[in-house]
């Protein structure tokens, strides 16, 4: 499993949220949760990224096929 930090979301998943978007969005359950890896820092699992990426491109698929 890999994580990743919030400054390699950006350039390794294409996600350009501002921190504080991130976090509003993880509060509302629109973006996975993080996992605290140490004192004031949290990181991502890969493979949810890649799962959340996923559902999003399948709804706008879904949308464009209605």
């Amino acid at each position: 499993m890999k994580l990743l930090p919030y400054d390699e979301l950006r350039p390794k998943k294409g996600i350009s949220y501002s921190r504080p978007q991130i976090w509003r969005k993880v509060k509302d359950g629109s973006f996975p949760r993080p996992i605290k890896v140490g004192a004031g820092r949290s990181a991502w699992v890969d493979s949810e990224i890649d799962a959340w990426i996923e559902q999003r491109m399948a709804a706008r698929d879904h949308q464009d096929a209605t």
